[in-house]
């Protein structure tokens, strides 16, 4: 059977060198062989107050840059989350069939609300269920995920099991999908942590649209381990880390670039991973203007994913409408 497939990013802060090589990079072999859909996000990005005009400008950036990162809207659907209403529909009906004390054991919740102590909010309790709705809407077979997004995982499928159990298969139980070719890339400055596009010192990231002199600095500073053999170990996480970026941008095995260093300062593998790092993102940027220059075309790629995702997603409402019992809406 022909694996159906969903990821989405939330536009919030700006989309990183750890963005593409963990997530959309891996995103672009799937579309030959899967049904994707690769939503951008937005209605996730609102648990925390935004500027309309400034998230507007990134939510068209993040469009862009999927597209110039490789996917391809005639083959995957590229959306944007608000554009397809019957999100936030399955998604309040989902809120019915979630225990509070689910929601209370959720990670990201506590994390996220003790970072935003002053906005605490409904939404961003709920959070997890939309992320259920997102998945189960087009019936997904798999879903890409990383080490945090575990848990979310597990509820949606918990989700699922108990509406089915209730009332029949409606909704395909989704498994995870762990990219062989993903590359888990840490914070410049703290390695114990990942590299996260909301981070708000800018030293820690490398930007999708950092220019090369700004991307040699932050290789240049980035930290490192005490010592100078250059090896791939828990001990040495700055040296690990660069290891990890210079394997995904070269495509090198890090055994390979542990016996190439070997004997070599820090100073070598810094400036061969910054130039890796620049050659990567060279093209990207250049499609990245080129498609955010036409926002005619840009628009009209938006519309037309969003109309593919609601042919589906509007089945799966009705499904779950009827199933329930609610009355069907006339030309739906």
């Amino acid at each position: 059977m022909k694996q159906t497939i969903l990821s989405g990013i939330t536009p919030s802060g700006r989309l990183t060198l750890g963005n593409y090589l963990g997530a959309i990079r891996t995103w672009v072999p799937l579309q030959r062989d899967s049904e994707c859909y690769f939503p951008l996000v937005d209605l996730h990005a609102i648990t925390v107050r935004q500027d309309p005009e400034a998230f507007s400008d990134r939510c068209l950036d993040f469009i862009a840059l999927y597209l110039a990162c490789g996917v391809d809207p005639n083959k995957s659907a590229v959306f944007v989350q608000s554009h397809v209403p019957e999100h936030g529909e399955l998604a309040w009906i989902l809120n019915c069939y979630t225990q509070m004390g689910e929601l209370n054991r959720m990670i990201q919740f506590k994390e996220k609300g003790a970072k935003h102590r002053e906005n605490v909010n409904a939404g961003l309790f709920c959070y997890p269920v939309l992320m259920a709705a997102d998945i189960l809407l087009y019936q997904v077979t798999h879903v890409p995920i990383g080490a945090d997004q575990k848990q979310h995982l597990e509820l949606t499928r918990d989700i699922a099991h108990r509406f089915n159990g209730l009332y029949g298969t409606v909704f395909q139980i989704p498994e995870p999908l762990i990219p062989q070719a993903g590359a888990r890339v840490m914070n410049l400055q703290d390695p114990s942590k990942k590299m996260d596009k909301s981070d708000p010192n800018d030293a820690n990231i490398i930007g999708l649209l950092d220019e090369p002199d700004a991307v040699l600095r932050k290789i240049k500073r980035a930290v490192t381990d005490s010592g100078s053999e250059i090896k791939h170990e828990a001990m040495k996480p700055g040296i690990s880390n660069l290891l990890e970026i210079a394997s995904a941008t070269l495509d090198v095995p890090i055994s390979d670039l542990e016996e190439r260093y070997r004997g070599k300062g820090y100073g070598v593998l810094k400036d061969d991973v910054a130039d890796a790092v620049i050659e990567t993102l060279e093209p990207i940027q250049r499609g990245f203007r080129q498609i955010r220059a036409d926002r005619t075309e840009l628009d009209r790629i938006i519309a037309n994913g969003a109309e593919r995702a609601r042919s589906i997603a509007n089945d799966t409402l009705n499904l779950v409408t009827e199933s329930i019992g609610l009355i069907r809406r006339a030309g739906r």
